[in-house]
């Protein structure tokens, strides 16, 4: 059972997690981190702070969530992965996968379920929902600016995410707090764990952007890393479209030459990851040494057979990315593929949260890193 958390006088209010199914696995590591962190001050604890939580779902695929506990003035956090779809339910006899738009109904669900009976409600969710509908070319819908007012509209006091596509999408929701956080800290401490020897000359790594929209996030790797950039350039077909999207007709690079170097490629989401196998081979062909890819979201829409078939190629070296949105368990035994674990740092945005203390020093990590960048190479 669920004890309150009634011997923290500092907190908002008794710390509940309401971890859904489509991230109940990293949910409960951050249950185990909170009570490890609080257990190392001395401070009492209860047996979990996990909210137990009933998923039911119809015959018909309709749903309804109910709590097993009160939740009444407690500081409740709602963790949901809006990507993983393997999530399933019985649908007139088949096996029905979940997409993100039933996920997201989940996390309304979940906020119907609190009724208001919260303190302080916070929302979790790694992959921002509908983030890359997040303006309108045309007629069209503005799916993510909804989403977000529907959560402010149901009591969500503060959003947590993270590398959103486009982070401006939080002036829907002007009231509410919205924290867009980054996966770069640990992606890079475990990048330099596993290849320590790239760290002895600088001039050995170059870190590139796949198009110009991800330009800010790989200067700031470039940044805190030391090392120069360079940039590919998607030339797109726009008199056509295939699965929603223009296609590439061919990757320009600007930059500089890559021969002899190591490469990190950094991207914020693979999906079928098309684009950056076909960039992996391009820096191959201008005589690049080892590459490497970094992204927060590997979503793997395709499979993951191109990948092995590059892996043995020797087109790329490893893929590392979080644990933030589902990748199947057979994936993680390839060897190309390293997971950086989150939960730990999501469980210290909670307990500052929950102290109500500024998550600043967590969200910029810039100092941190270099610091351990430089520990590292000495």
């Amino acid at each position: 059972m669920y004890e309150e958390d009634i011997f923290d006088p500092e907190a908002v209010g008794g710390l509940g997690i309401i971890a859904l199914e489509s991230f109940r696995v990293v949910g409960e590591k951050i249950n185990d981190h909170l009570k490890y962190e609080r257990a190392k001050r001395n401070q009492p604890y209860p047996s979990t702070y996990l909210v137990p939580a009933k998923e039911v779902r119809f015959s018909n695929g309709e749903g309804k969530i109910k709590l097993l506990e009160s939740v009444r003035g407690k500081d409740i956090y709602v963790l949901c992965d809006v990507g993983n779809y393997d999530c399933t339910y019985a649908l007139r006899g088949y096996q029905n996968h979940m997409g993100p738009d039933e996920h997201f109904q989940d996390i309304k669900r979940a906020l119907s379920a609190i009724g208001g009976k919260a303190k302080r409600v916070t929302v979790i969710m790694p992959l921002l929902y509908a983030s890359r509908q997040d303006k309108r070319r045309g007629r069209e819908s503005l799916d993510c600016a909804i989403a977000l007012q529907d959560l402010e509209y149901l009591g969500v006091k503060d959003i947590i995410t993270f590398d959103a596509h486009n982070p401006n999408v939080q002036n829907a929701v002007p009231l509410a707090s919205f924290e867009n956080l980054y996966a770069t800290y640990d992606i890079v401490k475990t990048f330099f764990e596993d290849e320590p020897e790239l760290l002895r000359d600088k001039n050995d790594l170059l870190i590139i952007s796949p198009d110009s929209g991800g330009m800010e996030r790989a200067i700031y790797y470039a940044s805190v890393m030391d090392n120069d950039i360079g940039m590919f350039y998607k030339r797109r077909d726009f008199s056509t479209i295939v699965q929603g999207r223009n296609p590439i007709v061919q990757h320009d690079y600007l930059g500089r030459d890559v021969t002899g170097r190591n490469i990190i490629i950094i991207d914020d989401m693979i999906a079928s990851g098309e684009s950056i196998l076909d960039i992996a081979g391009e820096l191959k062909k201008r005589g690049a040494l080892k590459v490497f890819v970094a992204t927060t979201f590997a979503l793997f829409t395709e499979g993951a057979a191109k990948f092995n078939e590059y892996y043995e190629k020797g087109l790329i070296d490893r893929v590392y990315s979080t644990n933030l949105s589902y990748i199947p368990e057979e994936y993680l035994s390839y060897p190309w593929l390293r997971q950086v674990d989150m939960s730990r740092y999501i469980a210290q945005i909670i307990e500052h949260l929950n102290h109500s203390k500024s998550i600043e020093p967590l969200i910029d990590s810039t100092e941190k890193l270099r610091a351990t960048i430089q520990e590292y190479r000495k």
